[in-house]
């Protein structure tokens, strides 16, 4: 992915007010980001743990989308699978829901998938980071193979939303 600033980041949102988007956290250490390894960027609100954010490029250009989750279930860690990496992991994926963009979004319409909690599928997929539960299923794919396929899945939750 292609390094990007805190002013394209906030000018990518598709499915928040101008208002809503001039508020939201941007992290601050992005000039830091493994960017060569990522396929989207993906950060969780440290002051509200249930808003997250994901900015990808599908058509070249950047599309950002906020994300919602619910907490935790406390003392619930079920074995679940990612749909965008397709990791399995046990309490690292959660249900994350999406406005849509547009009309739809303000009249309450949403979409909601299941993805890595930490929204880091990009280094799972090339094992750059370790699921920490022995999960990974093992698959015959090449690592960019992975990638086409995390990207098509991306790409596909984002059309989604802007639809």
């Amino acid at each position: 992915m292609k390094p990007l600033t805190e002013q394209e980041i906030r000018a990518a949102f598709v499915n928040c007010s101008k208002g809503e988007t001039k508020r939201l956290y941007v992290p601050q250490d992005l000039a830091d980001r493994p960017w060569d390894d990522l396929d989207y960027l993906g950060w969780r609100d440290p002051q509200s743990p249930g808003r997250a954010y994901l900015v990808a490029a599908p058509t070249g250009r950047p599309q950002a989308v906020a994300l919602r989750s619910p907490g935790p279930a406390a003392g619930l860690q079920r074995r679940s699978m990612c749909s965008i990496c397709l990791t399995t992991r046990s309490g690292g994926v959660v249900l994350m829901v999406a406005p849509r963009a547009g009309k739809a979004g303000k009249q309450g319409d949403s979409v909601g998938s299941y993805l890595c909690g930490d929204l880091d599928c990009s280094l799972y997929v090339r094992g750059k980071k370790d699921t920490a539960d022995g999960a990974r299923v093992y698959e015959t794919l090449t690592v960019e193979e992975k990638i086409e396929r995390t990207t098509a899945n991306l790409a596909a939750f984002l059309a989604k939303v802007t639809v």
